[in-house]
């Protein structure tokens, strides 16, 4: 009895010691990931700060003997700022839902974005750009230049602290919306509210409220209509052969008529009939090249949801670089808008609506966004593509679509709109989706009823009605803290601006 007794204890000495041990190498496994953290966020930092020190010197080196080269350089670092910031929050989201869905890795999202960023920003970018954002002030109740100069710089870097302070939050807010804030509460601070057109500024709140329900809707129903015909489907193959070209072929036609509008309105504008024809076209053509790929790709392909998915690999990772472009060649002006009218009024003391864009100034802007997107943009990805909700490559297409969608219909319109709210409200409506087909589908009832017998039951099909009400598929926490950084972006842009203003004007 002794001896088995000591040898009890001796085993629960041991399980001690080992428990105690594995305590001890978790915590040095932390402390270790925890030290790379840092070591990384230290490199990033740096490289940031080389970078923002390369565009100072680049601005020195084009601008001269200047009168105000001081000015004018410390204009394109904060112009390099703003385009970090960029990069770092608003382009994760072009590329967050095809990670989420492991289409893409991290790595390949960040090389794809970065190339597409900059391509865009360069190619279809544009000579000119609009000197105040969505014109919502009137350059001529400024006053004079040098008034304007502080509005455009006190509005520059407000909206990129705002824009840097949200990344570092995790909420993927819109930069056009923090931009727009920070001149309208620069002019304010400078003139007052006549400057203001109010019109344009509700124009922009009302597209922060239908934006991202509209592109909740239109992926909800995206989702809806790949269950009924591919999801729940007894011949999943069949379905795929049948659906899956048409769905490839509507993406390609709406990011053709996208990219047309968006991506290359700087270099071509053509008519309503003309975009309605290049999409038939390009639907045609996707259809018939699609249709035998696909077939190639079922072939021997299980028929389960995991061999659907494969199928829209490809499509997302398009998807994923057609967006990227898109915004390269139109957000880009959010960093090198307001700094080319600044350099432009510094040096020449008049105001314009419109100003020439220099490449060294467009270069900064589309080597800043892809930059930010590398050194900072991962946090953002990984929330939006897998924090909201969970993604397949089916829900992402569906994300996909519905963003090139809606910013396509909402241009037509007029409608000033925010790609960012438009692909967070997707992967949300996406996600609310789920919880309701999940909790009120019949046809996924009587599927999961008919197919019990022959394959077991995963944990969510049977779950009890408790268990489905108890369990969200979309992280509240998220929805909320996203909503509330969308709802303050104009409002803190326009009151940080404003003080920055009233600062330098003071010590002036």
């Amino acid at each position: 009895m002794t001896v088995r007794g000591d040898s009890a204890s001796g085993v629960g000495v041991d399980k001690v010691r080992k428990t105690s041990l594995d305590k001890d190498l978790r915590k040095i496994e932390r402390l270790e990931e925890a030290t790379r953290a840092v070591s990384r966020n230290r490199l990033a930092l740096g490289i940031a700060v080389l970078f923002l020190a390369t565009a100072g010197v680049l601005a020195s080196s084009q601008i001269g003997a200047s009168q105000n080269a001081v000015l004018m350089v410390v204009a394109a670092v904060i112009g390099g700022y703003m385009a970090l910031t960029i990069g770092a929050n608003d382009v994760a989201n072009n590329v967050g839902p095809a990670v989420g869905a492991r289409a893409l890795t991290m790595t390949g999202a960040l090389v794809i974005a970065a190339i597409f960023e900059c391509a865009g920003a360069l190619i279809a970018g544009g000579d000119v750009v609009q000197t105040i954002s969505k014109g919502i002030i009137d350059p001529a109740l400024v006053g004079s230049s040098d008034v304007f100069v502080w509005v455009m710089m006190s509005a520059l870097l407000a909206s990129a602290l705002w824009v840097h302070l949200a990344t570092f939050l995790g909420a993927p807010v819109s930069t056009t919306h923090a931009i727009v804030g920070g001149v309208l509460g620069a002019g304010v601070a400078a003139v007052g509210v006549d400057v203001v057109d109010w019109f344009v500024v509700t124009s922009i709140f009302a597209s922060w409220l239908t934006s991202p329900l509209i592109g909740g809707v239109i992926a909800a129903g995206a989702l809806a209509f790949i269950k009924v015909n591919l999801i729940y489907q007894e011949d999943k193959i069949a379905a795929a052969r049948r659906w899956v070209p048409v769905l490839v072929a509507l993406m390609a036609a709406i990011f053709a008529a996208y990219l047309v509008v968006k991506g290359l309105s700087h270099i071509w504008t053509p008519g309503l009939l003309a975009v309605m024809a290049i999409s038939v076209l390009v639907f045609a053509l996707a259809y018939l090249g699609a249709k035998p790929w696909v077939r190639s790709q079922s072939e021997g392909m299980e028929n389960r949801n995991q061999g659907l998915r494969k199928l829209f690999h490809l499509p997302l990772i398009c998807s994923a670089a057609l967006l990227s472009f898109a915004h390269g060649s139109n957000d880009v002006a959010n960093a090198v808008g307001p700094l080319a009218a600044i350099l432009t009024s510094a040096e020449s003391g008049v105001l314009l609506t419109e100003v020439g864009v220099p490449f060294w100034v467009m270069l900064i802007g589309a080597v800043g966004i892809s930059l930010g997107l590398f050194l900072f943009g991962p946090r953002i990805v990984r929330i939006v593509g897998e924090q909201i909700t969970k993604m397949n490559p089916m829900r992402a297409f569906c994300v996909a679509l519905s963003a090139a969608f809606t910013v396509l219909v909402a241009s037509q319109l007029g409608l000033p709109v925010s790609t960012t709210h438009i692909v967070v409200g997707a992967v949300f409506g996406v996600g609310f989706f789920r919880e309701y087909y999940t909790a009120n589908s019949r046809r996924r009832r009587h599927y999961i009823r008919t197919h019990k017998r022959n394959q077991p039951v995963r944990k969510s099909f049977a779950a009890s009605p408790d268990e489905l009400r108890r369990r969200k598929l979309v992280r509240r926490s998220h929805f909320m803290g996203i909503v509330a950084a969308w709802a303050i972006t104009v409002p803190s842009a326009a009151l940080l601006s404003a003080l920055i203003f009233f600062a330098v004007d003071w010590m002036r």
